[in-house]
């Protein structure tokens, strides 16, 4: 793996428009289509790409820089657009908060790591090229499995860990996870749903 990052942001004023669309590359179906305006004179989004260790991540930044950002690792099969705003808002009213695309996953480039413990890996490859040696972590599900590794493996970047929806290795019907998100996505195709509906 190379020590070497580059990074390209593009920023959002206050009082600016900005549309962001999702979906699969190349395909109309499917994609959403999100209007966001920036309400304060305090709101900054800086949406980005660094890449590290051969692998572009994908990512956004929200609220004021400075001190210690929370990091937020998002469930399984899901990008950074699937952060809710009625969690993330509020937190970055105070904090730096900053999503990203797993590798492999959304606007992310490379292969979907085969372990959480590579997903965590990857993980600590992107934060550390931003720049940061303290972080706070907020996590969901699979994201918070990652989390959990991370913690494991470089006890020193974390300072503050928040797990939802999530288990230990091993757990109650954990290894359940992956089968049930496959059937609600069956489901999701197959009614035109989202699989978060399920």
């Amino acid at each position: 793996m190379g020590n070497t990052a580059t990074k390209s942001e593009c920023s959002f004023g206050a009082g600016a428009d900005f549309v962001l669309k999702t979906g699969g590359v190349g395909s109309t179906s499917g994609a959403i289509t999100r209007v966001f305006t920036l309400k304060s004179k305090g709101d900054t989004i800086v949406a980005g790409m660094l890449t590290a260790g051969g692998t572009t991540y994908a990512y956004r930044e929200l609220g004021p820089k400075g001190g210690i950002p929370v990091i937020f690792f998002v469930h399984l099969a899901a990008t950074l657009d699937n952060w809710d705003p009625r969690i993330i808002d509020p937190i970055a009213k105070t904090r730096h908060v900053i999503t990203f695309d797993n590798k492999g996953v959304g606007a992310s480039s490379g292969s979907v790591p085969g372990t959480i413990e590579e997903a965590a890996d990857d993980a600590y490859t992107f934060i550390t090229a931003l720049g940061f040696t303290k972080i706070d972590v907020f996590s969901f599900s699979m994201g918070a499995m990652i989390a959990q590794d991370l913690v494991l493996e470089h006890p020193q970047l974390v300072r503050r860990l928040v797990l939802t929806g999530t288990g230990p290795r091993g757990g109650t019907d954990i290894d359940k996870v992956a089968g049930v998100t496959y059937w609600d996505t069956l489901r999701a195709k197959l009614t035109r749903a989202d699989p978060k509906e399920f």
